[in-house]
């Protein structure tokens, strides 16, 4: 106890002397900076053990049991199956027949047969075809004193050849066409005069066509027609025309140049219905020598075609000629896809007339034309195309188009005084007016598919027409519109149907009064708008054999399609047809 008295004491003034050394004297600051490497290190986890070892006296011990496998062979007698991946049923192809023939019958005396046949050589690189049209009727109307039995007949015969780098053909054709000049009302003349009239006319065709598309060329593709046109007055008409084209690649763009030369003559026997006496002949001669260049420029959704016409234009049987340049320029954009395509252009040409041209348009003109070019100085369009949706399409369009010596048709003048041949002088026959014509135009059509077996279509047109003379534009309508549809019932039934409107026209009656001036009287009509219905329905026993049946003119309108020249009425027509091989 002593011993631990004297330390404690001894500790207390130790620690006191130093607490007072150290606030008398200062000995400074020493900053001391240890490093030391970090390694950490993870110490053994506590882990229990899988199959921990049990030391309890109630745990049974496991017995040991021998046992041994009996095996008896068993005969199999099962075959698996070959695995076979599960096919789409495909449509099979429709067969192809390499030939066609049709027939039909109806009232008036209507009679239909279409012939056609292709044959192929050289696995396909050689083509020869053959053609055979007829339509004709033999019935008469109520409404005129005069037959109105009408014929078409054509005849065509092509080769082509094809191959890599080309491919070239050549036709030709031959047509009959037999029609009446019977525009003469009943109750007009006496039996003995109708009696008396050879109102029947005869035109005959006969022509060659040829054709070069090259590929890899500068040279892309040349056409060549030549055709002989004549009638039974004795007219006659020779056409050539030749159009080669060639492409020029400039940079990234691409010229193209179409050169065109392009003659038509011939004369008619018989003077104009005009003139009281049929004293001298018409004589015609026009040559055309033109050149187009254009310039193709595309750009993304943008088409620009720039070019020009140039023609030279020589009337050599009246020593007359002249030089014409007209615009070339189209051009299109895709503002929305497929869904809005706006186009437009401004285009001119010097039209070629012809006889043959005239009477496909009008079959009742006289053999007593005069034939004259057309000078389309400009056509200026614009529009809008495309999809409304994916089954529905339309067009719209607006034009305005200038013309000099644009042909219409009007009534030859009632002329008794002559004795031609033929009897077309009774006002019975149509002459070729021309008039310089500026024509405003609208034009709308909008094509629907419901499905793959039912299409419709409805399409309208509208036009506005100023003259030079300030006549109406004789027997052009202002309005014109046609509704169309197409119908697969099933596999064996389909049909279709068409109505087309046609509005007023302005026609000119005339008759020759004094024979010694050839003055005449004139006597404006107007001929009433009129609606055409027609339909067909057809049943298909098989690939190669149909029936068919037509109907035309459903409504019965006894229409005039030109003045005094009414139409037949309600017509039905059937038939068969035939796909072979031959």
């Amino acid at each position: 106890m002593q011993k631990r008295t004297y330390i404690f004491p001894l500790l207390f003034l130790s620690l006191f002397g130093t607490l007072f050394g150290q606030e008398t004297d200062d000995i400074g600051t020493e900053t001391v900076t240890v490093v030391k490497p970090y390694s950490p290190t993870v110490s053994d986890a506590f882990k229990i053990k899988s199959a921990p070892q049990l030391n309890d006296s109630i745990v049974l011990q496991k017995k040991k049991i021998d046992y041994s496998i009996f095996s008896v062979p068993v005969a199999s007698t099962f075959t698996p199956a070959k695995g076979k991946a599960s096919g789409v049923k495909k449509t099979p192809p429709p067969t192809l027949y390499n030939s066609y023939a049709s027939v039909g019958l109806g009232n008036y005396n209507n009679a239909l047969v279409d012939f056609y046949t292709s044959r192929e050589f050289n696995r396909g690189e050689d083509l020869l075809d053959f053609g055979l049209t007829h339509n004709s009727s033999r019935g008469d109307l109520d409404s005129t004193p005069l037959d109105t039995d009408f014929y078409d007949t054509k005849l065509d015969a092509s080769y082509a050849k094809r191959d890599r780098y080309m491919d070239w053909g050549a036709s030709i054709g031959l047509q009959h066409q037999l029609y009446n000049w019977y525009g003469i009302e009943n109750d007009v003349y006496s039996d003995d005069v109708v009696a008396s009239m050879d109102e029947q006319q005869n035109y005959f065709n006969a022509e060659a066509k040829a054709h070069l598309n090259m590929e890899d060329s500068f040279f892309k593709q040349g056409n060549i027609l030549l055709r002989r046109f004549w009638d039974a007055t004795e007219s006659a008409e020779n056409r050539i025309v030749l159009n080669p084209t060639l492409e020029l690649p400039v940079t990234e763009e691409l010229i193209t140049i179409s050169a065109k030369l392009d003659y038509v003559g011939g004369n008619f026997k018989n003077a104009s219905l005009n003139n009281a006496t049929n004293t001298g002949e018409i004589n015609y001669s026009h040559l055309q020598a033109g050149v187009t260049p254009s310039l193709l420029i595309l750009r993304d959704d943008l088409t620009v075609n720039l070019g020009a016409n140039i023609v030279y234009g020589l009337d050599t049987e009246n020593s007359d000629s002249n030089f014409y340049i007209y615009p070339a320029v189209t051009a299109s954009y895709r503002v929305l896809d497929e869904n809005v395509i706006a186009y437009g252009g401004i285009e001119g040409q010097l039209k070629q007339n012809s006889y043959h041209d005239f009477v496909d348009e009008n079959p009742y003109v006289s053999p007593t034309l005069d034939i004259l070019p057309t000078d389309q100085q400009y056509e200026g369009y614009l529009g809008l195309k495309g999809q409304l949706t994916s089954n529905v399409g339309y067009n719209i369009k607006g034009s305005y188009m200038a013309e000099n010596r644009k042909p219409l048709f009007y009534h030859n003048p009632i002329n008794t005084f002559r004795d031609d041949e033929k009897s077309y002088y009774y006002g019975n026959s149509f002459q070729v007016f021309y008039d310089d014509v500026k024509t405003l135009g609208v034009f709308g059509e909008i094509n629907v598919d419901i499905n793959r077996n039912f299409s419709l279509g409805i399409n309208g047109e509208f036009y506005d027409y100023d003259t030079e003379t300030d006549n109406p534009a004789w027997n052009l309508p202002s309005i014109k519109g046609s509704v169309f549809m197409d119908y697969q019932i099933s596999d064996q039934w389909y049909m279709g149907a068409n109505l087309f409107y046609v509005g007023e026209r302005d026609d000119l009656l005339s008759q020759v009064i004094d024979p010694l001036d050839s003055e005449l009287q004139f006597q404006q009509v107007t001929l009433d708008g009129f609606f055409d219905v027609n339909a067909h329905v057809g049943y298909r026993f098989n690939e190669q054999l149909s029936i068919f049946v037509k109907a035309s003119n459903i409504a019965n309108n006894n229409y005039q399609n030109w003045a005094n020249f009414r139409v037949q009425g309600f017509q039905a027509l059937a038939g068969v047809s035939y796909k072979f091989d031959f």
